[in-house]
C-alpha cells in the first residue's frame, strides 16, 4: 500500500486552462476594438470620410495643372516570339508644359525613332513580366527626355500596349 501512495504524490497536478481562455478572449476583444477605433476614425483618422468627401465637393477645381498632351504616332513593331513573329501595337502621348509644346512637336520624329528603336530591341521575355510595363515606361520616358531636353516632357502616357 505504501507504493500506491508514492505514485499519487509524484504525478503533477494539471494546470487550469482558464487563464489561457481568458487571455484569448481579451486579445480578440482588444483587436476588434482597435480595428473599430481606427476604421471609424476615432484614432489616426482625423476627419471622417464623409466630412472629407463633402469638403472636396464644395471646393472648385481651380488648381488643375497647366499641361498639354502630344500624341505619338501609333506604332506596330514586330517582335521575335516563341511561336514566330508577334506584333506589338503601341500608342502613347507625351505630357508637356504648354510653353514647350511647339519645341517637342518639332522633335516628334526623333521621339518616334527613339521609341521605335527601343521597342524593336525588346524580347518577348521582357514583355511577359508583370512589372514590365512600368519598367518599359520609365525607360522610354528617360529616352524621350534625353531627345527633347531635360524638363520639357513631364510624363509618357501609354494609351495602347497590345501584343498579338
Amino acid at each position: 500500500m505504501a507504493e500506491t501512495e508514492n505514485t499519487e504524490e509524484e504525478t503533477p497536478k494539471k494546470s487550469s486552462k482558464l487563464p489561457m481562455i481568458i487571455g484569448l478572449v481579451l486579445a480578440l476583444v482588444g483587436g476588434g476594438g482597435g480595428f473599430f477605433a481606427v476604421y471609424s476614425g476615432m484614432i489616426l483618422g482625423g476627419e471622417s470620410q464623409e466630412v472629407a468627401m463633402e469638403d472636396t465637393m464644395e471646393e472648385p477645381a481651380d488648381d488643375m495643372p497647366d499641361v498639354a498632351f502630344i500624341a505619338v504616332e501609333p506604332m506596330v513593331i514586330s517582335v521575335n516570339g516563341k511561336h514566330g513573329r508577334e506584333h506589338l501595337r503601341f500608342r502613347a502621348q507625351l505630357e508637356v508644359s504648354p510653353k514647350y509644346q511647339s519645341d517637342v512637336e518639332k522633335l516628334l520624329p526623333r521621339v518616334v525613332d527613339v521609341l521605335n528603336g527601343y521597342l524593336r530591341a525588346l524580347k518577348i521575355s521582357d514583355l511577359e513580366d508583370s512589372s514590365a510595363l512600368i519598367r518599359l515606361r520609365g525607360q522610354m520616358l528617360r529616352r524621350v527626355q534625353i531627345v527633347t531636353g531635360q524638363g520639357r516632357v513631364n510624363d509618357l502616357l501609354i494609351m495602347e500596349f497590345v501584343l498579338n
